[in-house]
């Protein structure tokens, strides 16, 4: 498995690396390989490590599991390369960023390399994933490697925000220190849950003000391509 991921965090984690849990998920990942199409490339599986350096993070966003069906996975939680269909989850977070700071993002947009690129770790708490069966690579030691690197950002550092959306997003708070960072909560934006609390949010407004309050440059929510 060649991994590409930025020198900051492959430092951060290299005891993650070495530990025998990886080599046990490294053969476990071969075996897939070897049978099944699996999601996202090999070169895309740390991206979200690679385009966002661990000093840079500013907000994190918090997904389960990559895309399982073809073209989608990129290896950042929520997007999809351009020119796919937008997933509906995606399609209501720009919903919600359209209604929460009154812009009008297309919602044929959905790659989010943009928002990496400013600081925004797009972590799945699972890398891959079988195609075509969601949460077929859970339970194999990727949730201790990214439980990890969300301990890390905790300890390491300060003010970060964490978006936390859905119960499963919501239970990685325990990771968490909430005397130094900041943690918004609500439903998913699946369309099984949205209008639970997902709509009106207005998480990406209140994470601005978080990071302005800090010092820190907003981010640009609309560099979605």
């Amino acid at each position: 498995m060649t991994v590409k991921i930025d020198p900051s965090w492959y430092e951060v984690l290299k005891s993650q690396f070495e530990a025998p849990y990886f080599s046990e998920l490294k053969n476990f990942l071969v075996a897939e390989r070897q049978q099944y199409t699996c999601y996202p490339p090999g070169s895309k599986i740390f991206n979200a490590f690679d385009s966002t350096p661990f000093d840079k993070v500013k907000v994190v966003i918090i997904g389960q599991d990559p895309y399982h069906e073809p073209g989608q996975a990129m290896g950042l939680c929520f997007s999809v390369p351009q020119g796919v269909v937008v997933p509906p989850s995606l399609v209501n977070i720009i919903k919600e960023i359209n209604s929460d700071l009154g812009l009008s993002i297309p919602t044929t947009r959905g790659d989010l390399s943009g928002w990496a690129e400013q600081g925004v770790l797009l972590l799945n708490a699972t890398l891959t994933v079988r195609a075509h069966q969601a949460g077929s690579h859970q339970r194999h030691g990727w949730e201790t490697f990214t439980d990890a690197a969300i301990h890390e950002l905790s300890q390491r550092r300060n003010g970060i925000v964490f978006l936390l959306w859905g119960s499963y997003a919501i239970a990685k708070k325990s990771l968490i220190d909430t005397t130094k960072h900041h943690i918004l909560t609500a439903p998913h934006p699946s369309p099984l849950s949205a209008y639970r609390g997902f709509f009106g949010c207005r998480h990406f407004s209140q994470t601005n003000a978080l990071l302005q309050q800090q010092g820190l440059a907003p981010i640009d929510w609309a560099k979605i391509y």
